[in-house]
């Protein structure tokens, strides 16, 4: 296994490095990016993407929220690993720690794919807090793929050959943008390709993002789906090759208080490809559906 990535290597020019920290906490060294001023809202990137995921969507919110985007662990410049694992329940405590250590207490939580699942987690002890999940992966593989999928992530996982020849490959000139568009579907900016860029080519990142894939079990999660109370908006895409709308749908009729909203023809990273869409859609959740956590709206997002 190499070296994790490095701050002041990796990260000279990542989206808004002057809007970073770092804090420990429970043995955790959490890379945070925080801008904006009021209610403060926290955003959850999915599996071997970062926070820099959400770098046009912050600063169209900041000017209404406080906006705070973490590396979740075994991601991006994040180091140390929760107590339970990169599992679920090890995120969303490593996620409650954090939150309580910082004295942060978010208004909304947002996620993206896996993220939405941890967002969804956490929110279940805070029934008020609106949940958005973007693409969210919500619902278990079904069929053969429940069983296969998790297997074959924890034998990559144990391998860690797989995870340097991930990175190798994704160093080749043109092979991460082709990877993303193919498993993704989404075509993103040059500055969130180099981010892809860097995340991919270190074998460190890989190996927790395969690690959290291998310990991934969203039963438990589906199970609760009546018990939570919180205002949900889920926001999908028809070109997400990841997250299929069935699952989703899925997801939103299970839930006791969700809506689903489309996004056109985007892929999976839709946020990332739409940002002002993916705003206006937060904002105006947020509006109709939990009036403590309005912001001032002081300008049409840009």
């Amino acid at each position: 296994m190499g070296a994790p990535l490095n701050w002041n290597v990796d990260g000279r020019n990542w989206p808004h490095r002057d809007q970073s920290r770092f804090v420990e906490v429970g043995g955790i060294r959490w890379h945070i990016q925080q801008m904006g001023s009021g209610p403060a809202v926290l955003l959850l990137h999915g599996t071997g993407a970062s926070s820099h995921s959400w770098r046009d969507v912050m600063p169209r919110l900041a000017d209404r929220f406080t906006v705070i985007a973490p590396d979740l662990p075994g991601h991006g410049f994040t180091t140390g690993r929760p107590r339970r694992g990169l599992t679920l329940p090890g995120m969303v405590a490593a996620i409650d720690d954090l939150c309580h250590n910082v004295s942060m207490e978010p208004c909304a939580l947002v996620g993206h794919s896996a993220g939405a699942a941890i967002a969804m987690g956490w929110g279940r002890a805070h029934p008020s807090l609106p949940v958005i999940g973007f693409n969210p992966a919500l619902i278990p593989f079904e069929g053969v793929a429940r069983q296969l999928f998790p297997a074959m992530a924890r034998l990559f996982f144990l391998n860690p050959f797989v995870s340097r020849l991930f990175a190798a490959r994704a160093r080749v000139p043109g092979e991460t943008d082709r990877f993303l568009r193919k498993a993704t579907g989404s075509a993103i900016d040059a500055a969130g390709l180099r981010c892809y860029e860097t995340l991919f080519g270190n074998d460190v990142h890989c190996s927790g993002a395969l690690q959290m894939m291998a310990g991934w079990d969203l039963d438990e999660l589906e199970r609760t789906f009546p018990t939570i109370a919180n205002p949900v908006l889920l926001v999908h895409s028809a070109g997400d090759r990841a997250v299929g709308l069935s699952p989703v749908k899925r997801a939103a009729g299970a839930l006791s208080n969700a809506e689903l909203q489309m996004l056109g023809d985007l892929g999976h990273l839709a946020h990332e490809e739409a940002p002002d869409a993916a705003v206006e859609a937060i904002v105006d959740f947020l509006q109709s559906a939990a009036p403590k956590a309005r912001g001032k709206r002081t300008r049409k997002p840009a």
